[in-house]
């Protein structure tokens, strides 16, 4: 994490005020390269890179071919271009060699260029130079219609953030003192001037124009659950035509949506995150005409009619249903953490969650990719980041590409043999008690944040028996379904069908199905292809 003395002794800063320095030192996300890492790819979003360490290699494809086209120094500004013109990134940026980079998000970028001009007029002379037709600047950030305004220490206003972050709503994120003009938890202030006091998830989703109600009764597939399977079929389904509806409780991604890094997906040679996947299948499936509706749970199946009935009270009825509902994390089994929930403790990791690391002692508890991933990416933003694991070591569940890159960054502690027995704070996290499983030592640790990433388990409590489950809550589906002896058809039920005709489980929630994002898609086509073949026999 840079701070404010490392950030004097760069030139490029040289006459910004000593309240610039600190405010950017709390903002920026610090990054340590390996040679040959990207930090920055063509068609990025715009940020604006310092290189203070090492030698970044600007690329960019040329008939095929990579291409080095330029250098950039420590000193030296990557992004100019895009930061001056609001354009995604022309090229590719790569560590030479072992390299440290700051990244300006936009927001940090004009917060900066508010308290210290000299900043932009640099910037914009950079821009010049690569684009003679530059002649004004023409980078006013577009202002947010949504502002949440709320303490910097608020479970409610976390939910918030993350749920309009992952929805795609553009908002600005005002902290202030927890008792300013009586703040309460979090205040949703809209462009029309209304203002909502800590409002639920429905009325935050209704303010900002987000769909809750079906628009129809009747359609060809109703999806529960809008993860990369359930996406996926949503893209698929409304791409052969099919009346095609996506009933999900939270945000488009389901639980891949808060992975800050996906590395083993095809298409995507330098990964990518959890939310921009789930946003570009949004997107997707809502151009193919999919409807999706947010913040609304199914109460009811009914088995034989396909009938749905959505908290609330709407009815909505499915020629073919499709569970894609996944799984939900592990709670973290100690009795006062429930007061502590999004006030400290934090189930899952997102993108979205780098604020409240932002300079905080960070404690990832889990020892699979994704809390190695989160440890990555929040060493960017943290004053420390320690993953703690239960077993002897990380070989056994986690890549080894991700072991030797938590191995290479300083700032990131591994402690085996290591479980969180207590948690202490008053208002809010400050301390856990960790056990040492090896010598049966206790220790007090400070602990400002913590992630807990210890497995997930399927919700599947609401299905109604016609639906058979394993032993583990999981639905059963295919050869499974047959051998459940539930299955009532003289046919044999489609490979991801349940002991229930018409209804199909992929992704997660099914039983035996393989964890994985990749997987999860594939069976998100699956189903469609079997949703095809069930309708002509129905039809």
């Amino acid at each position: 994490m840079i701070t404010v003395d490392g950030l004097r002794a760069m030139r490029v800063f040289e006459g910004v005020p000593e309240e610039g320095l600190t405010y950017l030192a709390g903002a920026v996300e610090d990054i340590r390269l390996v040679p040959g890492e990207y930090f920055a790819h063509e068609g990025d979003e715009r940020s604006l890179f310092v290189v203070v360490e090492g030698l970044a290699e600007i690329t960019k494809i040329v008939n095929g071919d990579e291409r080095v086209i330029g250098t950039r120094s420590p000193g030296r500004f990557f992004g100019e271009v895009p930061m001056t013109l609001s354009t995604p990134f022309p090229a590719s940026g790569r560590a030479a060699g072992p390299t440290r980079v700051l990244k300006l998000e936009p927001a940090v970028y004009y917060t900066l260029a508010a308290l210290a001009p000299s900043v932009p007029d640099r910037v914009a002379a950079l821009a010049r130079r690569y684009l003679d037709s530059l002649q004004t600047m023409a980078a006013e950030q577009r202002e947010p219609g949504v502002r949440l305004i709320h303490p910097r220490r608020s479970a409610r206003a976390h939910r918030v953030s993350g749920f309009l972050t992952r929805n795609q709503v553009d908002f600005e994120s005002v902290t202030v003192d927890a008792g300013a003009d009586a703040v309460g938890d979090a205040v949703l202030e809209l462009a029309d001037g209304r203002r909502l006091a800590n409002p639920t998830m429905r009325e935050v989703a209704e303010a900002v124009g987000l769909d809750v109600a079906p628009a129809v009764r009747d359609y060809d597939v109703v999806i529960l659950g809008a993860g990369p399977a359930g996406l996926t079929a949503a893209v698929n389904a409304a791409a052969e035509g099919l009346r095609t509806l996506v009933v999900e409780t939270f945000a488009p991604g389901g639980q891949a949506g808060t992975s800050t890094r996906i590395e083993n997906y095809t298409g995507f040679p330098f990964g990518i995150s959890g939310d921009d996947l789930a946003s570009r299948a949004f997107k997707q499936a809502k151009r193919l005409g999919a409807e999706l509706v947010v913040t609304r749970t199914v109460e009811a199946l009914d088995p034989v009619t396909h009938e749905l009935t959505l908290d609330g009270g709407d009815v909505v009825r499915a020629e073919v249903v499709i569970l894609a509902t996944g799984v939900v994390w592990r709670t973290l089994p100690l009795d006062d953490v429930g007061r502590f929930l999004g006030n400290g403790v934090y189930y899952g990791a997102a993108r979205s969650d780098s604020a409240v690391a932002q300079g905080a002692d960070v404690s990832i508890i889990g020892a699979g990719n994704s809390a190695g991933q989160a440890a990555l990416f929040f060493s960017r933003h943290a004053r420390s980041v320690t993953l703690l694991v239960r077993g002897e070591s990380l070989e056994a569940t986690m890549s080894r590409y991700l072991i030797d890159q938590l191995a290479a960054i300083p700032a990131i502690r591994v402690e085996t043999r290591s479980e969180v027995v207590a948690l202490h704070g008053t208002d809010a996290l400050c301390a856990a008690d960790i056990a040492d499983r090896r010598t049966g030592a206790v220790h007090r640790r400070d602990v400002d944040v913590l992630f807990v990433m210890i497995g997930a388990d399927a919700e599947t409590a609401w299905l109604p028996s016609r639906v058979a489950l394993d032993a583990r809550g999981f639905v059963l589906t295919g050869a499974d379904a047959l051998e459940s002896g539930r299955w009532a058809e003289t046919r044999r039920p489609f490979a991801l069908e349940t002991t229930a005709p018409g209804v199909f489980a992929v992704g997660d929630v099914r039983s035996g199905s393989v964890k994985r994002v990749v997987a999860g898609v594939g069976e998100g086509g699956m189903a469609v292809a079997f949703t095809h073949q069930y309708l002509a026999l129905e039809r």
